[in-house]
């Protein structure tokens, strides 16, 4: 019996791990280029013409969840420079809005785009949350229950050119595609201490939602594996790596 229970136990182990193994290799991954500029702050159009000739470009289009069969064309490009993290979003949707303006609004109502990224192995995750005009809402936490909107102060750097302009907007129909370009500067990551980029690996999604539109979609870069639509959850995090 003693001999039984240690080798059940053992088979479980074995299991857990191998799933484990499973998981890891299944993750999505991106490998960052670094960009060289002369300033902290560069303009944020040459950082946009530097993004448009990256390859690879990668796709938010996973639809774990199919709430409907309406999926929008979402794409993006990503790369950093010693202070920032650059990320330049194109998407092509049947139904745009963008009414929320200022921080830390409820811009996943409107056409929103968004990342995720935990930059440690504490469990603690930032969620940068953008609407088509650039409006943003950033929080921090371990998962949904306990995730805080971060002080504008600290965010108040981030900085967004979108292709439609700043000017708030009610629904519309389109059929031109929109981007936004997001500089987010390293010292946004308020609770952990990052000195540089280079060399490092962090978890990380993409999303993109519309919570609110007439057709409203939750779509993911890397598959979130949950019931319900829900974004955080950082255990379906892929990776991206700091050339």
């Amino acid at each position: 019996m003693v001999l039984s229970f240690f080798r059940d136990n053992f088979i479980k182990l074995i299991g857990s791990v191998s799933s484990e193994s499973k998981n890891q290799s299944d993750l999505k991954r991106i490998s960052l280029q670094r960009f060289k500029f002369g300033e902290d702050c560069p303009d944020l159009a040459e950082i946009s013409a530097r993004l448009d000739d990256l390859t690879p470009v990668y796709q938010i289009d996973t639809d774990n969840w199919n709430i409907t069969d309406y999926k929008p064309e979402v794409n993006f490009r990503i790369a950093y420079s010693n202070t920032e993290i650059y990320i330049k979003y194109y998407v092509k949707e049947e139904y745009i809005k963008a009414e929320k303006t200022g921080i830390n609004g409820d811009v996943y109502k409107d056409s929103c785009v968004e990342f995720f990224v935990s930059p440690g192995d504490d469990g603690i995750y930032y969620n940068f949350e953008f609407n088509t005009i650039g409006a943003f809402l950033v929080g921090s936490g371990t998962g949904r229950e306990n995730s805080e909107r971060i002080d504008p102060v600290i965010t108040e750097k981030i900085r967004c050119l979108p292709s439609l302009g700043y000017e708030p907007f009610p629904e519309r129909k389109s059929s031109k595609e929109w981007t936004l370009t997001v500089a987010i500067p390293v010292t946004v990551f308020f609770r952990h201490k990052i000195k540089k980029l280079k060399g490092k690996e962090f978890r990380a999604n993409f999303y993109k939602c519309g919570d609110d539109l007439t057709k409203p979609h939750y779509l993911t870069w890397n598959p979130v594996l949950s019931e319900k639509p829900d974004f955080h959850r950082p255990e379906y995090f892929g990776l991206i790596s700091f050339e």
